[in-house]
């Protein structure tokens, strides 16, 4: 009789520890889980923070330069080309050197997905307005933690993109205009930011905006 009481209670502490451990396993799953949440949420904030910028309710964001045309871009940088020097005459560049036309600059990251998508449409793009535009792409994986120079250009090639595209490391122009990932930043020939989009744009908005624009410049 004492006998099967002991074998009893042995099995009982073998369940409550088999339950125990049951329960150690799932709080550091539920653990591990929070922690991804906040770092991927700590990523979101991040490239969300858009400084003094005012989002409007149509997706835009207007940085409109406070200095005269005459002067010039507000925040000028240079970028280094991984493709099309010979478009843009050279393999480093700045972007008020481009502003004989209207400007577009995207910002984009190697390993950023709304980039990917939205990358073929802007080659697209590119074939149709390049007599018209200068087209650009601004790769700020270094400073969003969305790739490297590496992922950026094999990017380019598995998209067959052929549009002007390179790296800038001026981080404070990089804060200045980037307010999110991705962001397409419009500059008039006068030096001033027509329109910043954060985030996925298609090629008909892209288009839009781009004649807005012109429409714009012709007009002034």
């Amino acid at each position: 009789m004492v006998s099967n009481m002991g074998v009893k209670k042995r099995l009982q502490m073998l369940i409550r520890a088999e339950a125990l451990q049951t329960l150690i396993r799932q709080r550091v799953l539920i653990a591990k889980s929070l922690v991804a949440l906040v770092a991927i949420l700590a990523v979101v904030l991040m490239l969300a923070c858009n400084g003094e910028a005012t989002t409007q309710t149509d997706g835009t964001t207007d940085v409109a330069a406070d200095t005269a045309a005459s002067t010039g871009l507000e925040t000028d940088f240079s970028f280094t080309l991984y493709q099309g020097e010979d478009v843009l005459g050279g393999s480093i560049v700045q972007v008020s050197d481009l502003l004989e036309r209207p400007t577009v600059v995207n910002f984009w990251a190697g390993l950023c997905p709304p980039c990917r998508e939205e990358m073929p449409h802007f080659q697209e793009f590119y074939d149709e307005f390049e007599e018209r535009i200068n087209f650009v792409g601004v790769d700020v994986g270094q400073f969003t933690n969305l790739g490297s120079q590496e992922d950026a250009k094999e990017l380019l090639a598995d998209l067959n993109v052929t549009y002007p595209a390179g790296f800038t490391e001026d981080g404070p122009a990089v804060r200045e205009y980037v307010t999110g990932m991705p962001t397409t930043v419009f500059i008039t020939t006068a030096g001033e930011v027509f329109r910043s989009w954060t985030g996925y744009l298609s090629k008909d908005k892209l288009t839009e905006i781009t004649e807005e624009m012109i429409a714009a410049e012709t007009a002034a």
